[in-house]
């Protein structure tokens, strides 16, 4: 069937999750009560329609790469004097491959929910919004015009707010949504002034018909360089907020409130690469503004090396995974600044499948955690209660390596081949910007296997995370801890110890052990054990189901093989050279591929500083045998306590930006709103309340001067017309005088 499609049917790919969407929302709507039982055909449908909107997405690029093809089917939406809008699809190369990353992702997400949300009552409503993202993120990717982008740049913005307060009625979710929210409109402000002061020199929102138009007009001198510099400007601020860039980047923590599979879907893989997109499909624009650019190219540079730093002694997994993600986006977006755009794209490629990865392997975690201690995001989220996790989610150990070394740089892994790319292109562009970007490798190293020491090795620290008193255990169980009178047996039976507010010392505690009462049967057991009191209890994890591990193990294989790519084909000297060429419908000779012999030694220092880290990541994070302040501190020794200090300090507080913000911004607002209520309450409102207030004391001194007697009204009568006609007669014989 799908052996060969026509590009006009390019339309199947968001309309299948908008079907979908619109099926379950009607069935939610309408059907209320049955809507929340068949959470299996609400997963069904949704798999079903992105795996066939996967389909197509592979159909199409394959039949791209054979014919180079790009089409535009376009129809009428509003057509006058003044304005002329359309709606349509563009096909090309960079379209494509969105699309293939959407879709893809999107289906491996669903899949991985249809578990991991199984026990949440909103599961439908959590399906339905996921769709609905679905469908306009590829409708974003497939847009002709900016108007059309726009419409679906809000729509995305939209769906990232639903779904970051999927679990609304947890303040931080709701905060969490509202902050996402604010900051996006911030940025999505700038582009809509950005577009329009576009149309309003070039007259179109075609977007290859406008940079025709404006590199014209510009090289005819018809327009400013400073009106065309701010307007680029003014584009790229929706970007700034949609990647989480310096300045806007503030929502992106917060953002990891929301389910997990939604962190992995919107903000690491698809979402947040939409503003690389914006970049790269606008890159002529970009092109003929050299200052405009050069800034672009900073605020990445500063973005990458802001975010890991800020990484570096995160306790919180989710919020490790996701400075990470702005520090990764700050490396494509300081590659675009440049001009690098192959180099950008083929970044967010391999990228986007490692972090998708990494998210769902810290959700299969967080997911495994929840089941023995209950939701308690302090603990099931953090890395010091974790630990040693690997030798009992193995499958989940492994693929979440994978991405570790992926997103560290390490070869031969996919990552390696485009960060280098982009360190070697920056270096040659600015040597300070390129070694901001080299650091921040060595930074990412450190700080993602800080992550995976931290969870999957060494000894657990799974101690006091119990609070539920009592609480039913399962078998197999591992304790050692202060129990309350249990007796204990092996399954021998050899064990029988009565204990009474004593440790239990076992030393081959990773022997199974179940916990019976005098009569062989399970008992509750009562937990009294505080953090860092005693290392007493650990409770068996197991590894995630199936349907959640199944989705791990696919997104490892483009984690390790999506750089083959590029090496196989450009030895067989193919005339495109690389998978991030059909990343790039505008593909031009870049001034950077010029023979260099510094770049060997550039990537050999990159290797070596990814190296370096994962070195003393190791020395410090591990050891089996490492004690609790290695876990509390960035580096334990001593002698670097000033520097512990101030990492830990810049990490939780998050650079301090959060406090600026609060100071400069929050409060200046809140003093004005003051304000502007004061003088809506006391001027305006007064003005008015006052008229009405004088009426009631006019009217209520009035009515004591009425007694109801009819002779007292007639001479009030008499009297008010003999003083009116006395001060007509007055006047008249003033101005007889006058004249």
């Amino acid at each position: 069937m799908f052996t060969e499609l026509s590009y006009e049917y390019v339309w199947i790919v968001p309309l299948c999750p908008f079907l979908t969407f619109g099926v379950i929302g009607l069935a939610s709507s309408f059907f209320a009560k049955a809507a929340r039982s068949p959470r299996r055909i609400c997963a069904i449908l949704s798999v079903l329609s992105l795996t066939i909107a996967t389909i197509v997405s592979l159909t199409l690029f394959r039949q791209q790469v054979i014919s180079h093809f790009t089409h535009q089917c376009t129809w009428f939406w509003v057509s006058s004097r003044e304005v002329s809008l359309s709606l349509g699809f563009l096909v090309d190369s960079l379209t494509l491959i969105m699309s293939i990353l959407v879709t893809t992702v999107g289906t491996l997400v669903m899949i991985y929910s249809d578990s991991y949300m199984r026990h949440d009552q909103g599961y439908v409503r959590f399906s339905a919004y996921s769709n609905l993202f679905t469908a306009c993120m590829s409708g974003l990717v497939s847009s002709p015009n900016l108007i059309q982008i726009y419409i679906f740049w809000e729509l995305v913005g939209m769906c990232s707010y639903l779904l970051i307060g999927s679990w609304f009625t947890r303040p931080s979710a709701a905060n969490a949504c509202q902050k996402a929210f604010v900051t996006n409109r911030v940025g999505d402000f700038g582009l809509l002034s950005g577009i329009s002061g576009i149309y309003w020199v070039t007259g179109s929102f075609e977007i290859h018909e406008l940079c025709d138009r404006l590199d014209e007009s510009t090289k005819n001198g018809n327009t400013s360089l400073f009106f065309t510099n701010a307007c680029a400007f003014l584009s790229f601020l929706g970007p700034v907020a949609k990647s989480a860039q310096f300045p806007l980047h503030v929502w992106l923590p917060d953002a990891m409130e929301g389910p997990t599979p939604i962190s992995a879907l919107i903000h690491a893989a698809t979402m947040v690469a939409a503003g690389i997109f914006f970049v790269a499909r606008m890159s002529r624009l970009y092109e003929n503004v050299s200052l405009i650019s050069g800034v672009i190219s900073w605020i990445g540079g500063i973005t990458a090396l802001l975010g890991a730093t800020i990484a570096l002694a995160q306790k919180d997994i989710k919020k490790g995974l996701a400075y990470s993600t702005m520090s990764q986006l700050g490396y494509m977006v300081s590659a675009l600044g440049i001009g690098a755009y192959q180099s950008a794209l083929f970044h967010l490629i391999t990228h986007a499948y490692s972090k998708a990865l990494l998210f769902l392997g810290s959700g299969s975690v967080i997911h495994s955690l929840e089941k023995v201690i209950g939701y308690f995001p302090n603990k099931s989220q953090n890395m010091f209660f974790m630990g040693g996790l690997r030798k009992y989610m193995p499958i989940t150990g492994i693929t979440f390596l994978l991405g570790t070394l992926s997103l560290s740089g390490i070869p031969p892994l996919s990552r390696f081949w485009s960060k280098e790319r982009i360190i070697t292109e920056t270096r040659l562009y600015s040597p300070f910007l390129g070694g901001i970007v080299l650091f921040t490798a060595g930074l990412t190293a450190f700080y993602m296997f800080r992550i995976y020491f931290l969870t999957f090795e060494g000894n657990s620290r799974l101690v006091g995370a119990v609070q539920v008193n009592p609480y039913v255990l399962s078998d197999p169980l591992f304790v050692w801890g202060d129990i309350q009178a249990v007796d204990m047996f092996d399954k021998q039976g050899n064990i029988d110890l009565v204990l009474n507010d004593k440790k239990i010392i076992y030393p081959d505690y990773q022997k199974d052990i179940t916990i019976f009462n005098n009569k062989n049967t399970k008992t509750e057991v009562s937990v009294y054990s505080d953090f860092g009191s005693s290392p007493n209890i650990y409770l068996s994890i197991k590894e995630s189901d199936f349907w959640m591990s199944l989705p791990l193990v696919i997104l490892s294989i483009p984690t390790i093989l999506a750089g083959y790519l590029e090496i196989s084909i450009s030895q067989k000297g193919v005339e495109t050279t690389s998978l991030s060429d059909w990343s790039a419908p505008f593909i031009t000779d870049s001034i950077y591929n010029e023979p260099n012999y510094g770049n060997d030694l550039i990537q050999v220092l990159s290797l070596g500083l990814a190296l370096l880290g994962l070195s003393i990541s190791y020395r410090i994070y591990g050891s089996k045998n490492v004690n609790s302040e290695n876990y509390t501190t960035f580096l334990p020794n001593r002698r670097f306590r000033p520097i512990t200090i101030f990492v830990n300090d810049w990490s939780n507080n998050r650079g301090y930006i959060d406090k600026y913000y609060e100071i400069l911004i929050s409060k200046n607002i809140r003093v004005l709103s003051k304000l502007i209520s004061f003088v809506d309450q006391w001027i305006i409102d007064g003005a008015v309340n006052s008229t009405g207030i004088l009426g009631l004391f006019a009217g209520e001194g009035a009515k004591y001067g009425g007694g109801g007697r009819v002779s007292y009204y007639l001479f009030s009568l008499i009297i008010g017309i003999i003083l009116l006609v006395t001060a007509f007669f007055t006047a008249y014989a003033y101005s007889k005088i006058s004249i």
